[in-house]
């Protein structure tokens, strides 16, 4: 029998147990995230998370790490991605509200509630939020606005979806859709052009519902 062939069955792999202590975070907190409750969740014995963690501190560094390369790294991106105006680079932007492969909400609200309890994972939150609010202020002035415009508007887009997430608000995409034009023209001054719309719901599997023709007296 070949045990080599064996051994990473038995002891699982180092994403498997990073996916059972995310899944854990989301469902019950920061306090569920031990190793023999994991063990038991991904069925592994507590001796294999060994090979891949030192320790739980270790696994919760780590946890840490899928969080900011989640969100914080691709929130950046998303505000350097081309566009051709402000208000299609908002859109860009609003791509992370829409789409948990670019932003994670629940893990955001999970590590924000973790942070509550630990003041290095406060620190964590201080750097990323500074960091997002950084690229989007570095988005505005790209765009012509001037440092404190651009400072004052980067904050009332990311705080207003903070709360969003603080709040676990939940909206239909038909309501969250009918409200972008109106958000885009408020936080930039700048009503997004109808095909930079169109792009926009075409990535999210988005098509508006067909306005009902008007009725002539003559139709009623």
């Amino acid at each position: 029998m070949n045990t080599k062939a064996v051994e990473p069955m038995v002891r699982g792999s180092f994403d498997v147990w990073l996916d059972a202590a995310y899944d854990s975070l989301i469902c019950s907190g920061i306090d569920s995230v031990r190793i023999m409750p994991l063990s038991q969740r991904v069925k592994l014995s507590r001796t294999s998370f060994y090979w891949f963690f030192r320790d739980r501190d270790a696994l919760l560094k780590a946890l840490l790490e899928r969080w900011k390369s989640k969100n914080t790294r691709n929130l950046v991106q998303q505000s350097e991605a081309y566009a051709e105006s402000i208000s299609e680079a908002i859109l860009n932007v609003f791509d992370c509200w829409l789409d948990q492969r670019l932003f994670d909400s629940r893990f955001e609200f999970a590590v924000r509630n973790w942070a509550q309890r630990s003041g290095d994972v406060a620190a964590e939150i201080a750097a990323a939020d500074n960091t997002r609010l950084e690229a989007l202020k570095s988005m505005f002035i790209r765009f012509g606005h001037k440092p404190l415009a651009a400072d004052v508007r980067s904050r009332t887009i990311y705080l207003t979806q903070i709360g969003y997430i603080s709040m676990q608000t939940s909206e239909s995409l038909a309501t969250r859709m009918a409200r972008i034009p109106s958000y885009v023209e408020i936080f930039t001054a700048t009503p997004p052009a109808r095909r930079e719309l169109e792009r926009f719901f075409a990535r999210h599997g988005y098509s508006e519902a067909p306005s009902r023709p008007r009725q002539t007296k003559s139709q009623r």
